[in-house]
């Protein structure tokens, strides 16, 4: 069985407790008992390898097996997405965790339908990074990705401009994203649209940028799953898969 992680702070010594909301769902949901191992890591590339010791009401004592630290992979994938309508957010987050994406970040595209304004930025934000949160540690990611605030398209423009390789996924581009050259290193941005799709005006912005329009393929796919399918070709083609 897969050996289950759990997110930590402090992962010093050689023995561990598992508290607070991580340690009440290892200890009275998931109902952890002496003997059973776990891996614990900080979400930024430590993990510590544990076995349980003992089980409390709402917490887990732990023996350190060891120690390691994992770099994190390059080049980076950053993927701006459009706003989705309703859940389809929290969906493309989790898909594109589980697919190993290093930061997503949320874009209020001219044509999104969905609106992120006041009180609603902070807790769609939440919900994202609660769903990233949790995808990562069901996939086994000790590099979490990063959920970035709220972008507007003049952001969205500079993260281009500063990046090895812009991508913009874009149904009449003529280049497919399969044949584009891709770097060794630094960050790849790739900019998946609403479902309105992204504007002239913005993409002349993101070509300003240097941002390539690529095409995924010859069918039509959601904004909540495009990021996912294109992900999945770079990550391949870089070697991280």
């Amino acid at each position: 069985m897969t050996v289950p992680v759990f997110l930590a702070r402090h992962l010093d010594g050689a023995e561990l407790t598992l508290d607070g909301p991580e340690g009440r769902h290892a200890a009275s949901v998931r109902r952890l008992r002496a003997g059973e191992r776990v891996d614990l890591t900080d979400g930024a590339g430590t993990v510590a390898e544990c076995v349980v010791r003992e089980t409390l009401k709402d917490a887990l004592r732990l023996d350190v097996l060891r120690r390691y630290r994992i770099e994190a992979p390059r080049p980076r994938l950053v993927v701006v997405q459009g706003l989705p309508k309703g859940d389809r957010g929290e969906l493309a987050v989790e898909m594109m965790t589980e697919a190993g994406v290093d930061l997503i970040v949320p874009w209020q595209a001219a044509r999104s339908i969905t609106q992120w304004k006041g009180d609603k930025v902070a807790k769609a934000l939440g919900r994202w990074r609660s769903t990233a949160r949790e995808a990562g540690k069901q996939a086994r990611r000790f590099h979490l990705p990063e959920v970035a605030d709220l972008a507007t398209t003049a952001q969205v423009e500079r993260l281009l401009s500063e990046a090895a390789l812009g991508l913009v996924l874009h149904e009449e581009a003529t280049e497919p994203l399969s044949t584009v050259t891709l770097p060794a290193d630094g960050d790849i941005v790739m900019v998946v649209g609403p479902e309105g799709g992204v504007s002239e005006q913005e993409l002349a912005a993101f070509n300003a940028a240097k941002a390539t329009p690529v095409l995924l393929g010859p069918t039509v796919l959601r904004t909540s799953t495009a990021g996912v399918a294109a992900a999945a070709v770079l990550l391949s083609r870089t070697g991280r898969w």
